[in-house]
């Protein structure tokens, strides 16, 4: 008996040796961010020095894409390293009585971590579900805490709440006829409506309690921190309020920034910074629908909800010190590839199911190739019937069909405007995205048969992806229902008006 003690002793402390060898992962997933928001990006009056530093110091991306040019589904192929199309995340977005959700049978990058004794924690916007008995959150894909609003925190009437100190109210209307946005602790709500000037400190101080906790335990930790800045309606605390140069925006940007430099100055002051891969990045371009309110794609054309670049690529910084050496990367590379990057530092097994990402760690340790040749292009109102609206192989990119949307309206391009129809492309249009990321001069001319070439191995790498694509049903088709919006007062009336607490 005294050895058996004994040898659980051992073992139990060799485990604990063990994790705490592993390393920590803290993935900060900005909402609506544009590609030429960030100062290290080039705006020329973004205040970003947190950013900027993470960019300085760690290793920048130049071609990173997010999956799709809306959040519910960029989210979920960051989660599971799958396109959406096979999660059915699709199409357009989740609202707060939906039915359906992220499904069960889908391996987050937490459910990943949880057999290497990772604790998981996410904070801030959620928009995988909510559900019939609020079956879809985080705590049941793997997550052990959660804090934050389920979804936009635009999908609720908004218009008499305050945005800014001190009393300043939000921009807009939101969504009406919805409960009022809440704060949710696991499946409880803590809080409806959210209060907009507190939500930022309240999620720094929970997102500095779990890892100050995690590393007491000696346990590695996963902090997933998909942020509700830069989406519309912009707010800020005392903090950041009025202290940008780009108007609401800028401070909303600012208040961003600042949660970055608290939490990687959380790690240093722990003694674990060089034990963490910190990765930033966005779920998708910026909402120029809504003018400097909406963020800024810089020289890329289009944004939000359009599969031109500036709906899909997106700014993205790595950074672990005395592991990824300062740089900037060409390399194609995708949310999609997070996870089995993620899974391979871990020593995690990878789930058993078509992956549509890859490893990454060439490219941040050894600013080696990327593993990913291609980039496949799938539009906001995805179906069956159309597929895919672009690939990117290489440098080259082949639209087979383009749309405007909504969300990129009041640009000049009138590509982007919801008035663009869809329209199909035989032969494809071809850029070359090295030469022209803009996506201003169509290769596919007369002048250029060299290029036909290019467009027949694009064809052929299409086909085969596309052969390999299989649906999942389509969740967000599946409707809803206003007996499932979240209110914290189930039994009040008249709803939505009456569900409010905190």
């Amino acid at each position: 008996m005294q050895y058996y003690c004994v040898l659980v002793f051992v073992l139990a402390n060799l485990l604990k040796y063990v994790n705490s060898q592993l390393p920590n992962f803290v993935l900060i997933f900005a909402d609506d961010l544009g590609f030429g928001d960030l100062g290290s990006y080039g705006h020329p009056s973004s205040i970003t020095p947190n950013l900027d530093k993470l960019a300085s110091n760690g290793l920048r991306f130049t071609d990173f894409y997010s999956s799709s040019p809306v959040c519910s589904p960029s989210r979920a192929a960051l989660l599971t390293g799958r396109y959406q199309t096979r999660s059915g995340i699709y199409p357009s977005v989740f609202s707060p009585g939906s039915k359906g959700g992220l499904p069960l049978n889908e391996t987050t990058i937490a459910e990943v971590l949880k057999p290497r004794g990772y604790v998981t924690a996410i904070v801030g916007k959620w928009h995988l579900g909510v559900g019939p008995d609020r079956m879809y959150l985080p705590t049941n894909q793997g997550f052990d805490h959660y804090l934050g609003v389920p979804y936009s925190h635009d999908q609720g009437p908004c218009q008499n709440l305050t945005c800014f100190p001190p009393d300043i109210k939000c921009f807009g209307v939101c969504h009406q006829d919805l409960v009022t946005v809440p704060l949710m602790a696991n499946d409880t709500i803590k809080q409806q409506p959210v209060s907009f000037l507190d939500l930022e400190k309240t999620y720094n101080d929970f997102a500095t309690q779990f890892i100050s906790t995690s590393i007491r335990r000696k346990q590695p930790f996963f902090l997933y921190f998909p942020s509700h800045h830069m989406h519309q309606p912009q707010f800020a605390g005392q903090g950041a309020a009025g202290k940008a140069l780009r108007g609401p925006f800028g401070d909303a940007l600012l208040e961003l920034d600042s949660t970055v430099g608290n939490l990687v100055q959380t790690l240093e002051d722990l003694g674990v910074s060089k034990n963490t891969l910190v990765f930033f990045t966005s779920d998708n371009g910026p909402s120029l629908l809504r003018m400097t309110r909406g963020g800024n794609a810089g020289l890329l054309k289009c944004g939000k909800g359009t599969t031109f670049e500036g709906g899909m690529r997106v700014p993205a910084i790595a950074y672990w010190p005395g592991a990824i050496r300062p740089g900037v990367t060409h390399e194609l590379a995708s949310t999609l590839d997070l996870l089995p990057t993620i899974a391979g530092l871990a020593g995690a097994k990878l789930p058993r199911v078509q992956l549509d990402g890859f490893d990454m760690s060439d490219i941040l340790f050894r600013h080696g190739p990327s593993k990913r040749e291609a980039m496949f292009y799938y539009p906001m109102f995805l179906n069956e019937t159309y597929g895919l609206f672009a690939v990117r192989l290489g440098k080259y990119k082949a639209h087979y069909y383009t749309q405007g949307s909504s969300l990129s309206d009041t640009t000049p391009d009138q590509a982007c405007h919801r008035t663009a129809p869809l329209e199909p492309h035989d032969p494809p249009l071809l850029f070359d995205l090295e030469a022209d990321p803009s996506e201003n001069y169509n290769l596919a001319t007369p002048e250029h048969p060299e290029l036909e070439a290019v467009l027949q191995q694009i064809q052929r790498v299409k086909a085969e992806f596309e052969e390999g694509m299989v649906f999942g049903e389509a969740q967000i088709a599946k409707g809803t229902d206003p007996t499932l919006e979240p209110c914290c007062t189930p039994q009040c009336t008249p709803k939505p008006a009456c569900c409010t607490c905190g």
